[in-house]
């Protein structure tokens, strides 16, 4: 047996997210390595238990809180000097009981754009970055729509609280492409909303915007990492999450998750086939094709951060 995989310790760790937004982080107590750090509240997996059963016991023996709903997130290992960690953040929306020290530890509710409490474990940085990723990742249809019908119902998206748009359109010739970009570019910064250009279109865009989603294409071609502030990608198998995963992307989007019309014969994922490949993985996953927003609920058991939205992005109800 390999001894190095063999010392890999399994850890359920709980992000516990109130209706407001706002995330708990707990102290280590004095005489556990790390004292003082912040973290997320968890513990080790006992013999037999699974990642859900040791949240549950580990949650209520820290928080004296009773799970009611959680769902996996991502996986992400890390060594620390006394121990190589595996650890299973599953996000808990749903408790009974209100959380409170019950290992002398202190207790913080913060919002994920002002977490302020210092030192931080450096497993969980990065993971505080993709809190800050929004539930829905919306894609760009003004070929479909045309631009001034597309710009307004963004203009009404940002408006409602929309924050991340994927630029995406391939078939608009390069000058008309230009004018959409600058107009889109001016109102993601007027609503702060986050906008990354689609890799079918030049990296001047890509730096413009300050970030780039990757078309699995071009995703298998990168040799590292874009030298960008937020990159994304498209996957569609365990390989390509894979890739992403490597490259150390901020998301990816799994699917076609149903069939769609865009894609007409292609074979979709399904939500078990989608929990199965999105689970392990140690990025966020939005799942993309064939969804709406009443399909966030199922989405988000599956394991997905959030949904891939672009035909029921603009229909006039969402814009509204």
């Amino acid at each position: 047996m390999n001894s190095a995989a063999a010392a890999v310790v399994d850890v359920a760790v709980g992000v516990l997210v109130r209706a407001d937004g706002a995330v708990l982080f707990g102290q280590r107590p004095a005489g556990k390595p790390y004292a003082g750090w912040w973290e997320f509240p968890g513990g080790k997996l006992e013999s037999g238990e699974t990642v859900t059963q040791a949240l549950t016991r580990e949650l209520h023996e820290e928080l004296g809180i009773d799970i009611a709903g959680s769902s996996p997130w991502v996986v992400r290992e890390h060594r620390y000097a006394h121990a190589h960690v595996r650890l299973h953040f599953h996000r808990v929306d749903d408790w009974r009981g209100e959380p409170r020290a019950r290992e002398g530890q202190a207790l913080r509710w913060l919002r994920p754009d002002a977490i302020d409490v210092a030192p931080l474990l450096p497993a969980s940085i990065r993971v505080i970055g993709w809190l800050r990723l929004p539930p829905v990742h919306a894609i760009s249809a003004a070929t479909e729509l045309g631009e001034t019908v597309f710009l307004a119902r963004l203009e009404a998206g940002l408006r409602r609280g929309l924050r991340m748009l994927q630029l995406r359109e391939p078939g608009i010739a390069a000058e008309r492409f230009d004018t959409l970009f600058r107009a889109v570019r001016s109102l993601c910064d007027r609503h702060a909303a986050r906008l990354l250009v689609n890799s079918a279109h030049p990296p001047s865009y890509w730096r413009a915007a300050g970030g780039v989603h990757l078309r699995a294409a071009d995703l298998a071609r990168l040799g590292r990492r874009p030298d960008l502030r937020w990159v994304g990608a498209s996957c569609h198998d365990e390989a390509e999450l894979a890739r992403a995963c490597a490259i150390e992307a901020d998301y990816a989007l799994l699917g076609p998750v149903k069939p769609t019309a865009s894609h007409p014969g292609a074979p979709a994922v399904g939500w078990q086939r989608f929990a199965k490949v999105a689970a392990p993985t140690s990025i966020p996953v939005y799942a993309l094709g064939g969804l709406s927003l009443a399909d966030a609920r199922e989405a988000r058991a599956a394991g997905a951060h959030g949904l891939a939205l672009k035909g029921a992005a603009w229909t006039a109800a969402a814009a509204s």
